[in-house]
This record gives C-alpha cells, sequence and structure tokens, in this order.
C-alpha cells in the first residue's frame, strides 16, 4: 500500500437506549409479543477519519434492518458522512424487534403499524448516535488481535429425519474473536469494534421479555469492566450456521420469571467478553497515522423462491426476479472489514479470508439489510436449513460474495 492519502487517526464512539417504551404490537423474529424488557437494549455508533475519508459502524441490539439506503442517506445529509462509508449492522438478537421494511425476496417476518413507529424512532436515534460519535472525535490509535471462544457451533445436523438444527461439534465453525481496539494517543481505550460468528437466541422463540441476549450481555460485560467509559459494539461474523452451544428452548418466559436461559445467556456472553478483554490487552502495534479507504457495491442476484416452504409462506415472502445484494469494504491500513447484506454461512467466509491479501480480513454479516442466508456452492447439494432457506438461485452467492469482496480488497492492496 503506498503512503497516499494517509494521516492522523481520530476516532469518536456513542451509545444510545433503544429499549421500546410501548411494547404493544411488537414481536421477536418468531412473531411471539413482547411482554416485558428483561434487559435493555442499545444503539452504538464509531466513527473514524484521517483527514481525508470519515468512516461509521452502527451496531444494534436488534433482530436485523431492511434496506438502510435511506436512513444512511439521512446521515450523509445532516451528519456529513457518505452514505456508502456507513455500515449499519444487527446483532440478529431474535429477542428483539426489526427495524426497516422487509427486502422483497427477503426471508424475513414484517411487522405492522407498531414496526414502523418503532423504525421511525430507532432511525432518529441512529442519525443522533451517529452525530455524538462524530462531535467526539479526538486523536486516536488503532490496532487488531484476534483470539478463541468456544461459544459457538455448527448447527446443521444430520440425523434418520433428514437435516436438522442442533449440536454439531465436528462442522465447520470459525471461533474466532476479532478485536479492533480505538484508544487515545494517551491509551485511554474509547472503543472496542468486536466480532463473533454466532446467532444470539440463546433465549428461545417462547421467550417474551426484551433483551439483549448473548451480543447484549457481552456488550454491557466490557463496558461495565471499563467503568461504562468505552463503547463496545457487536458485530456478527459468519454466523448462519453457527448457533450457541447451549439454549433455552424449555418454556414461555414471561414477566418475572427466573429462568435458567438467561444464566445462560450472561454466561456465554460473558466468555467472549472476557476474550475480547483478554485479546485488547495484548494489542501492541497501535497505528495512529493510517490510510482509510472504504467502497461498496449493490449486485442485482437471480432470486430463488421455493414453493411449499412453510418458511416462506409463514413470512410471506414476496416473488421478486431478482435481489440486490450489498457487499462493503472498509480498510485501516492491514485491517480489511467486509461487510454483506445476509448471513454468510462458514464456508462461505474460508473462501473470502484465503482469498485476501490481508492477514486481518473480518466479516460483518447482517449489515446495510438482511435478504437471507447465504452459502457456498457446494452447500446447495445439502438440504440443510441455510441452503433451503437461501434467496439466490444457485451460482451467485459465492462468486458475488467472495469474488467481490476479494476484487475489492486487492484493488486497494495493489494501489
Amino acid at each position: 500500500m503506498t503512503s497516499a492519502n494517509r494521516g492522523q487517526l481520530r476516532a469518536g464512539a456513542a451509545k444510545v437506549d433503544i429499549t421500546p417504551r410501548d411494547l404493544a404490537g411488537l414481536t421477536n423474529l418468531w412473531g411471539r409479543p413482547f411482554e416485558g424488557v428483561h434487559d435493555p437494549i442499545f444503539l452504538r455508533a464509531l466513527v473514524m477519519d484521517n483527514g481525508y475519508k470519515t468512516v461509521a459502524f452502527v451496531a444494534a441490539d436488534l433482530v436485523e434492518f431492511g434496506d438502510t439506503r435511506d436512513i444512511r442517506q439521512r446521515i450523509e445529509r445532516e451528519v456529513g458522512i457518505p452514505a456508502d462509508q456507513v455500515i449499519i449492522a444487527a446483532s440478529h438478537d431474535h429477542n428483539a424487534p426489526r427495524v426497516g421494511k422487509v427486502t422483497p425476496g427477503a426471508m424475513a417476518r414484517a411487522g405492522g403499524p407498531a414496526t414502523e413507529k418503532y423504525t421511525d424512532k430507532v432511525y432518529e436515534q441512529i442519525v443522533d448516535v451517529t452525530r455524538q460519535a462524530k462531535a467526539l472525535l479526538q486523536p486516536a490509535r488503532v490496532g487488531v488481535g484476534t483470539g478463541t471462544a468456544d461459544v459457538n457451533t455448527n448447527r446443521d445436523v444430520l440425523t434418520k429425519e433428514g437435516w436438522m438444527l442442533g449440536v454439531n461439534p465436528d462442522g465447520p465453525s470459525d471461533k474466532t474473536v476479532w478485536v479492533v481496539k480505538l484508544e487515545t494517543m494517551t491509551g485511554k481505550p474509547i472503543a472496542f469494534l468486536m466480532n463473533y460468528a454466532v446467532h444470539s437466541v440463546v433465549l428461545g422463540s417462547e421467550n417474551r421479555l426484551v433483551t439483549g441476549d448473548l451480543a447484549g450481555a457481552a456488550e454491557r460485560y466490557v463496558e461495565q469492566f471499563y467503568g461504562d467509559k468505552v463503547v463496545a459494539l457487536w458485530t456478527n461474523g459468519p454466523a448462519g450456521d453457527q448457533d450457541p452451544k447451549y439454549m433455552d428452548r424449555r418454556k414461555t418466559i414471561a414477566q418475572g420469571d427466573k429462568d435458567d436461559g438467561y444464566h445462560m445467556m450472561e454466561t456465554q456472553g460473558h466468555i467472549v467478553a472476557e476474550e475480547v478483554l483478554r485479546v485488547a490487552g495484548r494489542i501492541e502495534n497501535m497505528a495512529s497515522d493510517v490510510r482509510i479507504e472504504s467502497q461498496a457495491r449493490v449486485v442485482s442476484c437471480p432470486a430463488r423462491i421455493r414453493s411449499g416452504d412453510s418458511r416462506q409462506d409463514m413470512m410471506n415472502v414476496q416473488q421478486v426476479d431478482f435481489l440486490d445484494l450489498y457487499l462493503g469494504l472498509i480498510l485501516i491500513d492491514q485491517i480489511a472489514i467486509a461487510a454483506v447484506s445476509g448471513e454468510v454461512v462458514t464456508d462461505l467466509f474460508q473462501l473470502l479470508k484465503k482469498g485476501s491479501p490481508f492477514m486481518n480480513t473480518f466479516m460483518i454479516t447482517l449489515a446495510n439489510d438482511r435478504i437471507g442466508y447465504l452459502v457456498d456452492e457446494a452447500a446447495y447439494d445439502l438440504p440443510t436449513f441455510e441452503a433451503r432457506g437461501t434467496p439466490l438461485q444457485r451460482g451467485y452467492a459465492e462468486s458475488v460474495v467472495v469474488n467481490g469482496l476479494v476484487d475489492m480488497v486487492v484493488h486497494y492492496f495493489m494501489d
């Protein structure tokens, strides 16, 4: 990489509570109505610039977003950060509301008027928290490190009845914990951009309480360790085929219940958080003079809607011929952060990692939209949950995601 467009890094971070005050009409991912709140949920924003380019990450304790183009364009108008340099991603917390309309052809459960009202509120807060983070920009240093946490597991299990969801310890599973650390020039932490591949679904479908689940527990733990003077942003890695090893599927959880599921949620979240803290404490190579680059593409791919899929009937998947897939890349010196608007499975991410010239390459999934599962080419031969549910025709997901992102990375690597 050349020294062009290098400059002093500045970073700022902020968070805002988005716990819904009025739960009427809001549901979890499975359509169960919320009856109360177990723990608050948040938006967290991280803004970085180097005098030449400004980028922003917004992490939300929500199940998913629809297409975020409108809100990112609003950020461009009102905050001054170009829309293509903003990544908005949900933790895919199944026991929090969704935000935004379902993209035609995507497999997701649309909400009603209550979801639309909540979406308007959250959009206002996204603009506000991004503005706050930008206002807090200060000279900073950045570094990256990795660790491992044995919290996730491949969930595709072959049984006598066929492929089912369960625990498959022998299946592909990326247990890497990624930590991008931002600190002041005197070494005081500003923010941690965390990345791990797991569904935040410890609390099952019968839970009736809003919660940040595993991801929220990890974020809170890191922030509380630093006396709530740091912002910890959870982003989802290639979690399409990854569930927590321990989940609670036993009974309805309502207001006032003291259920073991919440203990499992906190414990597994804390394991990832402790690894984040360990990794962060060992990062020594911190850079203040950095190059920041970004690029985004939207690729129209042939859609695949399978008739007779009960999930499609349940979620009223709209028939379309083509579906837009968002690809993004933010490069901070030798850190390549890819972004994809779907739930990527482990093997598909491994192909990207193999093709990237940067050792420090990780992926934020459910970024700027959520169109459904994205699987590698070989997975189409297996009727797993993810392969059955992918919205793209065979021959496109692997080619577009891997080749597209590698092309973007190599472009900057060779510059």
